[in-house]
């Protein structure tokens, strides 16, 4: 993963001809996916200082390895790839440069330790394009320090609400066998406070655009439509109860939306009542309940903890069409890469007439070329020696020339 992540970036720093020869760009003034990432770095630096002043390295490679795989490139990576694709050479992109590159700088460092040679390869390759450090090997620098100015709590915690959301949005997908690149009209989120329906309004562009959905609906926490049930987890309670259990049990089974969300909040006094007339109080957390959610007609519903979203999965003929014209748009890309053609070459491309989808994806004709570099996009009777391809079980012929100078 961190060797993709460094071949991504090289990619199109080269293109550009990034050798972070500029100032560097104050991190408060970057956009914000930078400053949070930025932010989980100077965390990860005083994470696996700890860990290694405590001669712990398992846990610190552990770390890296989360940060690499599930903040910098499954996150990171993936939300900004058109920052580094598109565009001219201007502050954003620069910033979208510096940040992931002074990622990568230091975690060859930080891997220096446990992985001197893949440390060694990755400081060497960036480093002799930059020549930030005088020194020629990984090893001679100074291990990195973290600031404490570039760390943001909240805002790893929103972004971590985010992630957490995208996640079960998407496993949603995977379950009902609805691609990513088909778009979905809406999500419903829950929000147990007024502190996670900031979260989430702040956090509410990346989730659309990481999981491919219009709009997102935040309820309250005690909302009819999203109804919950708790039954007692007789494993983590029996121990505990004993001959309450019966009781408990019974209890539990009487909560609400508002007391499951407490439960699942922090620890929950279940006896309040009976401990003003001097019984032992008895709290139970979140691994204590076992969740259902009734079922609601169109919707598919996940839960993790606390966080509950329930996902519009009805596709109307208009989400159609747009999924139809994104499906296009990734095989003409594979068509580009397989063709070998540079990735600012424009292209001109022909699509043998088919009643089934012509009109839907010419609808999206503009949006496709964008994504496509396309100076022009024709439908024609007859495609003489094209390229067989399939959009969502239709058959396409498709002819895809690079546009001469």
């Amino acid at each position: 993963t961190l060797y993709n992540t460094y071949q991504f970036f090289a990619l199109y720093a080269n293109v550009d001809g990034f050798a972070y020869q500029e100032e560097r760009i104050p991190v408060e003034n970057r956009p914000e996916i930078d400053q949070w990432i930025i932010s989980s770095l100077n965390t990860l630096i005083k994470t696996v200082e700890e860990n290694l002043n405590a001669y712990e390295p398992t846990q610190a490679g552990r770390a890296i390895e989360d940060f690499v795989d599930a903040h910098l490139s499954n996150w990171y990576v993936r939300l900004c790839r058109r920052r580094f694709w598109k565009g001219e050479y201007e502050h954003d992109k620069k910033c979208a440069y510096q940040t992931l590159y002074e990622c990568l700088e230091t975690i060859s460092q930080l891997i220096a330790p446990i992985a001197p040679f893949f440390g060694e390869w990755l400081f060497s390759n960036l480093n002799k394009v930059t020549n930030r450090f005088e020194t020629e090997s990984v090893h001679h620098t100074l291990f990195p320090k973290w600031k404490e100015n570039e760390i943001n709590p909240d805002l790893e915690k929103r972004m971590q609400l985010a992630q957490d959301a995208s996640s079960l949005i998407l496993s949603i997908r995977k379950k009902v066998n609805i691609k990513v690149r088909q778009p979905l009209q809406k999500v419903f989120i829950p929000a147990l406070d007024a502190d996670m329906v900031k979260n989430i309004k702040l956090a509410e562009d990346i989730i659309k655009t990481e999981t491919n959905i219009k709009e997102v609906e935040i309820l309250d926490a005690g909302n009819d439509f999203i109804r919950k049930k708790a039954k007692a987890n007789f494993k983590t309670l029996g121990k505990k109860l004993g001959a309450k259990m019966k009781w408990a049990a019974s209890e539990i089974e009487k909560f609400d939306n508002v007391l499951i969300e407490k439960v699942q909040n922090g620890d929950y006094l279940l006896n309040e009542k009976e401990v003003s007339n001097g019984e032992e109080p008895i709290y139970i957390n979140a691994e204590d309940l076992e969740i259902i959610t009734d079922s609601i007609p169109g919707y598919e519903v996940a839960n993790k903890g606390s966080l509950t979203v329930a996902l519009d999965i009805t596709i109307t003929q208009l989400l159609q069409n747009e999924g139809n014209a994104r499906e296009l748009v990734n095989r003409i890309q594979n068509i580009r890469k397989e063709n070998g053609y540079e990735l600012t070459d424009r292209i001109l491309v022909t699509i043998g007439d088919n009643a089934a989808i012509q009109l839907a994806l010419m609808e999206f004709k503009d949006y496709i070329c964008r994504e496509i570099l396309a100076d022009s996009l024709e439908f024609i009777p007859v495609i003489d020696n094209g390229i067989a391809i399939e959009v969502n079980d239709i058959s396409l012929m498709v002819n895809v020339n690079k546009k001469s100078n």
